[in-house]
C-alpha cells in the first residue's frame, strides 16, 4: 500500500493526525514550511494547514505540484471558515474536503473511500452505521444544557448527515437512526437526514445544503434545558407538561443569539413550530414572516415525528404521514410539500408482492 502524505505547517499537530489514521497507515509528514520537497508516488495527500493565507497556499500549490500526480486523491481539512476553505481547496485541486474537527469515524471512513482503488468496498450498510454512529456521536456533543455549542461541531455533524445522505438511501439512514434509544437524538437525526434529502432533491448546492443540514441539527437545540422526564416520558405529556416542552423553541433561541451563528439558524431554532397562518408558536409569525429556510425544517420536522415510533404510538407509514402534511393547508408552504412528495416516497417501505 502506498504511503499517505500529510502536508502540516504544525508537525505536533500532523503527527496527531497520523496517529488518529492509525499506526499502520504508512503516514509521511512534510512541514510545508521547512526547506526540503515533499516526496512523490503517495497514494493520498493530505493537507493540515491552521490558515490558509496567501503565503500556506503557495506554498501548498508549490507542495502539490511536486508530489501529486494526476491519479492521487488529495484530502483538505479545513480550519476556522469551512465555506471559505472549501472555495480555497477546491482552486487547489481538492477531491475531498473536510473540517480539520470532522468526526473520527467520518476521517477515516473518507480516508478509506479516497484509497481503496481496487479494494473490495465495505457494504454500505456497515458505512451507514458506522457514519450513523459518528453522527450521533457529535450530536451529543451539541445537545448539551451548558451552553451553545461550536459551530465547528456543529458543521462536523452537518458533513456526517449530507455524505451519508449522499452515499445511501434515506429509508436505511431513517431505519438505522431509529435504533437510537435517545428520543432527541433519534428524532435530530432523522430531520438532519430529511432535510439533506430535501436539500438534494430540490437541487440545493453544497453549500445550502449544509446550512439546511445544520439548522436541522439545531432545531431543538433548546430542549437541552427540558427536563428528561418530560423529553422521555413513555406517555402523552400533561397540559403543564405541553406548556413546559413548548417553550424550547425560545430557550434554543436564547441559548444560540450570542454565539457566532446566523439569524437564518437562530430564525430555524426559534421559529420552526410557526405556522404559515399563524397559528403557531412562540410569536405566531404568519405568511412572508417566516423564511424559506425554515419552512423546510417545519415541514421535515412535523413528517419526522409523525413516522417515529414513540412508547404510546406506533410509527405511521411514510404514505399515511405525507397524506398529513397535505392535509394541513395553510399551515405549510404548498409547494415545499409538494415538493417534499419525493422524500416521502423515497422514505416508503416497498410492498412485498402477495404470495
Amino acid at each position: 500500500m502506498r504511503r499517505t502524505l500529510i502536508l502540516t505547517d504544525d508537525l505536533g499537530r500532523g503527527e496527531r493526525l497520523a496517529r488518529n489514521l492509525g499506526a499502520d497507515a504508512g503516514v509521511l509528514l512534510h512541514d510545508l514550511y521547512g526547506d526540503d520537497a515533499p516526496p512523490a508516488g503517495s497514494g493520498l495527500i493530505i493537507s493540515d494547514v491552521s490558515a490558509l493565507t496567501s503565503e500556506s497556499v503557495r506554498r501548498l500549490r508549490q507542495a502539490l505540484t511536486v508530489a501529486r500526480s494526476p491519479d492521487t486523491p488529495f484530502l483538505a481539512l479545513v480550519h476556522g471558515n469551512l465555506g471559505r476553505g472549501e472555495i480555497q481547496a477546491t482552486a487547489l485541486g481538492a477531491t475531498r474536503v473536510l473540517p480539520a474537527s470532522a468526526a473520527h469515524a467520518l476521517l477515516l471512513n473518507t480516508v478509506a473511500g479516497l484509497t481503496a482503488v481496487g479494494a473490495a468496498q465495505p457494504t454500505k450498510r456497515i458505512n451507514l452505521n458506522e457514519q450513523a454512529a459518528a453522527a450521533r456521536e457529535v450530536f451529543a456533543s451539541i445537545f448539551r444544557a451548558d451552553g451553545p455549542p461550536s459551530a465547528a461541531t456543529v458543521e462536523s455533524g452537518a458533513a456526517l448527515v449530507n455524505q451519508a445522505i449522499r452515499e445511501t438511501k434515506i429509508r436505511d439512514w431513517l431505519a438505522v437512526v431509529a435504533s437510537f434509544d435517545d428520543n432527541t437524538h433519534r428524532h435530530c437525526l432523522s430531520v438532519a437526514g430529511l432535510a439533506a434529502e430535501f436539500a438534494r432533491t430540490l437541487g440545493l448546492n453544497e453549500s445550502d445544503s449544509r446550512h439546511l443540514v445544520k439548522g436541522a441539527l439545531l432545531h431543538d437545540i433548546g430542549k437541552a434545558k427540558i427536563p428528561r422526564a418530560i423529553l422521555n416520558k413513555p406517555a402523552p405529556l400533561t397540559p403543564e407538561e405541553r406548556r413546559e416542552m413548548d417553550r424550547h423553541p425560545a430557550i434554543g433561541h436564547a441559548m444560540l443569539v450570542n454565539g457566532n451563528y446566523d439569524p437564518l439558524t437562530l430564525a430555524v431554532v426559534r421559529s420552526h413550530h410557526e405556522y404559515l397562518d399563524g397559528s403557531g408558536y412562540p410569536d405566531g409569525l404568519c405568511g412572508q414572516e417566516i423564511p424559506d429556510l425554515v419552512r423546510l425544517i417545519t415541514i421535515a420536522d412535523i413528517f419526522a415525528a409523525l413516522i417515529e415510533a414513540r412508547p404510546y404510538k406506533a410509527p405511521k407509514p411514510a404514505r399515511e404521514a405525507y397524506a398529513i402534511l397535505k392535509s394541513m393547508g395553510a399551515k405549510l408552504d404548498g409547494d415545499l410539500v409538494r415538493a417534499f412528495a419525493a422524500v416521502a416516497s423515497a422514505c416508503d417501505v416497498p410492498q412485498r408482492a402477495s404470495a
